[in-house]
């Protein structure tokens, strides 16, 4: 039998993150042995206190075992965490050496949504390609420049390792675990009784754009204020460059290091999250809309907008606007 913990972390902030994989791999055990193949998991709570509080002590888990008791598992699941990341880390050095030691001795690791924090500050994501909360991402960023975050994706899985994006979007990755462990049969019977959509990639559409500006640079500051400023117009960025008296090539190097976008991603990006904010409040057309974004070409707008939303202006109008005539 395979054994899978659930670590409960010091600043923990989602009971949700806990409680999910114990129920849905516990229902995945049931399923399995009622099929007459046995339970394929152990599954245990373990933490490096007694007892976790949740919501201002609102509810509290009690680990069942401390992580120093246990030698050898196969599978560790790593909830969300509180986004003081700097305590947070500092309060879990402990669990955070013993997941790198489980990881070395064949054990494989799940992060869930801000989890990732935990598991980028053991030097596992090194190299690697990483998600995890949208809203964490540029926090996220700016800590660990060795890992390859791809904020857009929900799922990574790479050498062992796994992430997901942001709150409940956790189910998604159980069920991906599920199919990975147990068969697609069971996957599929637990997105059945859990009601989780099965095979989704993205969390594209669910992304708010509120800018990247946890950085120092004071002109890359300016510069996206002003691509802000004047979503409507279709800048050229050389002449963009040319307002702060520096090369193109340095313009973009600078951005780059200071936001994770180039100039252009970050205009396309501002111009859809407005698009998107048009799409959800008001009856505009998509034309109209894509006028008012500095956009003139249609295949060009649907291209852009796909490219960071996943789906059609059409698509994204109709799910999100509920009294709109498309």
């Amino acid at each position: 039998m395979k054994h899978l913990t659930i670590v409960v972390p010091e600043g923990q902030d989602n009971l949700s993150s806990i409680v999910g994989p114990y129920k849905i791999f516990s229902r995945a055990n049931a399923y399995w042995k009622e099929a007459g193949k046995g339970e394929l998991f152990t599954i245990r709570l373990a933490g490096i206190s007694g007892e976790v509080d949740f919501y201002e002590g609102l509810f509290t888990v009690r680990p069942q075992v401390d992580i120093s008791a246990i030698t050898k598992t196969d599978l560790i699941i790593i909830p969300s965490v509180d986004h003081n990341f700097e305590d947070t880390i500092k309060g879990n050095e402990t669990l955070i050496d013993w997941i790198v030691k489980q990881y070395k001795n064949g054990a494989e690791v799940a992060s869930i949504c801000t989890g990732a924090f935990i598991l980028a500050s053991s030097g596992l994501l090194d190299g690697k390609h990483c998600s995890t909360h949208w809203e964490a991402a540029e926090d996220f960023r700016r800590r660990f420049d060795n890992v390859d975050l791809q904020p857009d994706k929900l799922i990574t899985d790479e050498n062992g390792i796994y992430t997901n994006g942001g709150a409940y979007s956790f189910l998604n990755l159980m069920i991906y675990l599920v199919e990975k462990y147990y068969d697609r049969q069971t996957a599929i019977f637990c997105s059945k009784v859990f009601q989780v959509e099965m095979d989704r990639q993205s969390q594209s559409a669910f992304i708010i754009f509120t800018g990247q500006k946890q950085h120092e640079d004071d002109m890359i500051k300016e510069a996206q204020q002003y691509l802000e400023d004047n979503l409507h117009e279709k800048i050229v960025i050389e002449d963009l460059s040319s307002r702060f008296s520096v090369s193109r090539r340095n313009f973009d190097r600078r951005f780059i290091k200071a936001t994770g976008n180039t100039p252009v991603e970050y205009s396309q990006r501002v111009k859809v999250e407005s698009a998107k904010k048009a799409l959800e409040t008001t009856r505009k057309t998509i034309n109209e809309i894509m006028y008012e974004v500095g956009y003139s070409d249609v295949k060009a707008f649907r291209e852009v907008f796909r490219k960071i939303t996943g789906m059609s202006p059409v698509e994204y109008k109709k799910r999100y606007n509920k009294e709109a005539v498309v």
